[in-house]
């Protein structure tokens, strides 16, 4: 098997993290699975921003790893999750980079829900500057 290719971002492909302390809320099948104000949003290239969740904020009992993988040049490998109380839509939901690239490294200990299997993914910005 080929090695993967490695790619860093650049002008042609940037990358940014920055941190989010408006509330993040993910709801799948009416649960709330995630609530944090310490997620981090990813925009890379000309795609929509990302919010990872750290794992402490995520309610872990309500994932169920899956086989499914995946790879970024840029991030590395990820590996999925689905919401059971979801049902079908809410198949490999989240995803992971566990070891992530060193230019994302703020990513790991991280998870992204897929917008379209989740019911909601709420930013709720309240004014607390904090």
């Amino acid at each position: 098997m080929a090695d993967k290719p490695v790619l860093q971002p650049g002008p042609k492909h940037p990358i940014t993290i920055t941190s989010n302390h408006n509330r993040v809320v993910v709801t799948v099948g009416g649960k709330v699975v995630a609530d944090t104000r310490n997620a981090l949003t990813l925009q890379e290239a000309s795609y929509p921003p990302v919010q990872y969740v750290p794992l402490s904020d995520v309610d872990t009992a309500a994932l169920e790893r899956t086989d499914t993988e995946s790879y970024c040049p840029y991030k590395g490998d990820a590996s999925y999750y689905s919401i059971p109380v979801g049902g079908d839509k809410a198949v490999d939901a989240v995803w992971e980079y566990r070891q992530p690239y060193a230019p994302v490294a703020e990513i790991k200990e991280h998870v992204a829900f897929y917008p379209d299997r989740v019911d909601s993914i709420d930013i709720e910005a309240d004014g607390d500057p904090y």
